[in-house]
């Protein structure tokens, strides 16, 4: 199916620390202005012209900030922003809404209901969105950088955990050859007592075991070896003593808590057996200590319920992944249809539309689709356009001439430019031509769209025609009226010289010279408004026109105390003539400097902006009135009190010449006006 391949432009030099930020909007000089604003090192900013490609994006990046125009065709920014939000890998993203539509209350809230984080209207500040984003993209790093170390942490905690365990069943081992030793070399206590419980004898081990002296307990009770401070000891120790009197324990090992001297307890096993000497009853009984065994259980008690809880952890992260995976073939599932539907809709917007529409392939070269349209307009249909004989093809305006676009210019997206094409009666027909790149089947396609504008064309020379039939009835009547007054001076002074037989005072033949000077400055300033001039235009660059003239600019301005300031930057060469251009600078920036005050600064400045060259000559008076801005350029209209009202006119006349046009921008601190060249 046909899908837009998206315009991705990254500037980092480090793909391991690339911050990627998502673009949305359906004008493409949107998206070029938001690139130039946030353009910087390590971040790849991707462009995407509709809700559906964005929402592609986003299962293709992890975006730390995403940028989001309101008003676009199909899936509008906050039904966008919606969806983006339901996903839960995405619902975490922020969104910056940028529109400028609407800045009313109501639609503002709605764009924080469905989970933005900021709404931007246009015309922006390219300082604050850029901060914005900044601080967007430090807290998307901190985020990144936090869930990093939690992960170099938890490696490192399975690390000690594995450690502690490798630890502990060597210590288990450890513990257990150590147990057999004292087992094996009878490292028990064994203490022998009477039927009242006074012991009778002790062996060497009672001293490391409790701290007494075999001396110390021999004609004590039992008792003092065993704890009775809790009531858990009483009822152990009252079980061991009835024990020791009860032959059905004798042989069974039994569990006490122990006492030392020190009055430290621990636990203990007593295995108790008895013997008679001569009709007297004594029991021996062996006393074990068994902390290290109570350690050992705790320790494999504690491991036990670390294991338990790692596959408890386990489990519930398989649960998790599983319900992800799960989402993520609904989200594709939705994603599918999303994309099958917008395919429907393509294909009824590609055979429903009133402009030719077509679909070229740059591999194959040759037409893959065309609409009914194009067939009407054209005359040929999509075998008649593959074929090899076939003569059919675009023409775009180039140095003045049409030339045909061939190649890889079919690359370059285009928008609205004014071409030609030879329809099969070989007419020729105007109409705009726009492209975009397109990837269908993984091919690269070149979708075409031509909006006929040969009737509107059409319509246009005759508008022109009766304009320009207008214009002349109006300047005939102006000349008439400005000629009239020198000829009138002129011919007074001839008849009074007539009428006095006297010879004319030099005062008198000055002034007729003034006159008649002055009607032939009004008829050569009308000659240079004709459209039919003829131009001596060529390449070269209008830098070294500006500075050629600069001198006598500045000297203009000096004799007012005045200044003429150039900024000019790097331009490329344009068709020029350049009296023209001289004469159409002179008129403004000399209207400039007698609308400026002393110390008064005329800046005159060139730049490129996208693929004009732009000239601004910026004045620090005091503006033009509404009621003088409308009528700025018609013939005879001044202001001032000796000018012949066609200055502008005649720059006007050049500009249209030059293929040119000419902005005025004006206010209480000046006047800039802008004259934009399209480039070479």
């Amino acid at each position: 199916m046909p899908v837009k391949r998206y315009i991705e432009k990254s500037t980092n030099s480090n793909r391991a620390e690339v911050i990627h930020i998502l673009m949305v909007d359906d004008l493409k000089e949107n998206l070029l202005a938001l690139e130039a604003v946030l353009s910087a090192p390590n971040i790849h900013l991707v462009s995407a012209k509709s809700g559906e490609e964005a929402l592609k994006r986003i299962l293709q990046y992890d975006f730390a900030v995403i940028l989001l125009d309101v008003q676009m065709p199909g899936i509008n920014g906050f039904e966008t922003a919606r969806l983006i939000k339901e996903r839960k890998k995405s619902r975490n993203i922020p969104i910056i809404f940028i529109t400028a539509l609407s800045q009313d209350v109501d639609h503002i809230t709605q764009g924080y209901e469905v989970g933005a984080i900021d709404y931007i209207v246009k015309p922006f500040n390219p300082e604050a969105l850029r901060s914005k984003v900044e601080q967007f993209v430090n807290i998307y790093k901190d985020h990144t950088r936090s869930l990093k170390e939690i992960e170099r942490e938890s490696s490192l905690e399975r690390e000690k955990i594995n450690l502690e365990l490798n630890v502990a069943k060597v210590n288990l081992h450890k513990h257990e050859a150590l147990s057999k030793v004292i087992q094996d070399t009878l490292q028990d206590t064994i203490v022998t007592f009477n039927e009242e419980g006074y012991i009778l004898s002790v062996n060497p081990m009672v001293e490391k075991m409790f701290g007494y002296k075999d001396s110390e307990l021999i004609g004590t009770h039992i008792a003092i070896l065993l704890d009775s401070t809790e009531n858990i000891g009483k009822d152990k120790t009252k079980n061991a003593l009835n024990s020791f009197m009860n032959r059905s324990s004798i042989g069974k090992i039994v569990e006490i808590t122990a006492k030392r001297k020190s009055h430290d307890t621990f636990p203990a096993d007593i295995h108790i057996g008895d013997a008679m000497l001569e009709d007297y009853h004594i029991f021996v009984c062996t006393i074990r200590d068994i902390t290290e065994r109570k350690e050992m259980e705790k320790i494999k008690e504690a491991h036990l319920d670390k294991l338990e809880q790692v596959v408890e952890e386990r489990t519930l992260d398989l649960l998790l992944a599983n319900q992800k995976l799960l989402q993520e073939m609904e989200e594709r599932n939705k994603v599918a249809d999303d994309l099958l539907l917008s395919e429907g809709r393509f294909k009824q917007i590609f055979e429903a539309s009133p402009c030719l529409m077509s679909i070229f392939s740059m591999q194959e070269e040759n037409f893959i689709a065309v609409n009914n349209n194009w067939t009407i307009h054209t005359g040929y249909n999509l075998d008649e356009l593959n074929n090899a004989n076939c003569q059919w093809g675009i023409f775009q305006e180039d140095k003045e001439e049409f030339r045909q676009i061939v190649g890889d210019e079919w690359i370059k997206p285009m928008n609205n430019r004014k071409v030609t094409y030879k329809t099969k009666d070989k007419s020729i027909r105007y109409a705009l031509l726009s492209t975009e790149t397109i990837m269908i089947e993984n091919r690269n396609c070149v979708l075409i769209v031509l909006n006929d504008i040969t009737e509107r064309i059409r319509m246009e020379k005759e508008i022109y025609k009766l304009d320009r039939l207008n214009l002349v009835g109006e300047m005939a009547a102006g000349i008439a009226h400005e000629i009239r007054n020198p000829m009138t001076t002129v011919h007074g002074f001839l008849q009074m010289g007539k009428l006095n037989n006297q010879q004319l005072s030099v005062e008198h033949l000055d002034l007729m010279i003034d006159e008649l000077d002055r009607a032939n400055k009004i008829i050569k300033e009308f000659l240079t408004l004709a459209k039919n001039k003829t131009s001596d235009r060529k390449i070269q660059s209008l830098n070294d026109i500006i500075e050629i003239i600069y001198p006598l600019l500045n000297a203009e301005a000096l004799l007012s105390g005045k200044r003429v300031l150039l900024q000019l930057a790097n331009c490329p060469m344009l068709y020029l003539d350049e009296k023209e251009i001289r004469q159409l600078l002179l008129n403004i920036a000399l209207n400039g400097l007698e609308s400026m005050s002393n110390d008064g600064v005329l800046t005159i400045k060139t730049y490129v902006e996208q693929e004009n060259v732009i000239l601004e000559i910026c004045d620090t008076g005091e503006g033009i009135g509404d009621d003088v801005l409308d009528k700025i350029g018609t013939p005879f209209f001044t202001t001032k009190d000796n000018g012949t009202g066609l200055g502008l006119a005649v720059c006007y006349s050049i500009a249209e010449r030059h293929n040119a046009k000419i902005k005025v921008n004006t206010s209480s601190k000046g006047t800039i006006f802008s004259i934009c060249f399209r480039a070479v």
